[in-house]
């Protein structure tokens, strides 16, 4: 009923910055929180950054002072600037949102998960 697909992931040295783009699309009646979360190998996923439809922001310890979470609400597009990036910020980095949707029965709230986008710090 919703699709969320993330843009922007790569190779990046030490030091660069990234960002990465998320659209939601399909039966949406309102989005609630939108964020990122991350999955390194060998490791659980986490969360990196979320965003109220208010605007209010939630960030990882780690994230904070060099991710930047941003959300334009009119288009259903989530943002995640990455500034000062570091080896260990290499992960599998995913969209990650909750929805009122039109479902089958009526509107209800689910949560929905975009497929991923690789960001790899290496030199």
């Amino acid at each position: 009923q919703v699709q969320l697909v993330e843009s922007g992931g790569g190779l990046m040295q030490p030091g660069g910055s990234l960002r990465l783009s998320c659209v939601a699309s399909g039966s949406i009646i309102s989005i609630n929180v939108m964020g990122w979360f991350r999955q390194a190998p060998g490791k659980e996923r986490e969360l990196v950054a979320a965003i109220s439809s208010g605007g209010s922001t939630n960030y990882a310890d780690s994230m904070k002072g060099r991710f930047t979470i941003s959300r334009d609400n009119a288009k259903n597009m989530v943002y995640l600037q990455m500034n000062s990036l570091k080896p260990e910020d290499t992960a599998v980095y995913y969209c990650h949102g909750q929805f009122r949707v039109l479902g089958e029965l009526g509107p209800q709230t689910s949560v929905y998960w975009g497929q991923g986008t690789q960001v790899t710090v290496s030199s």
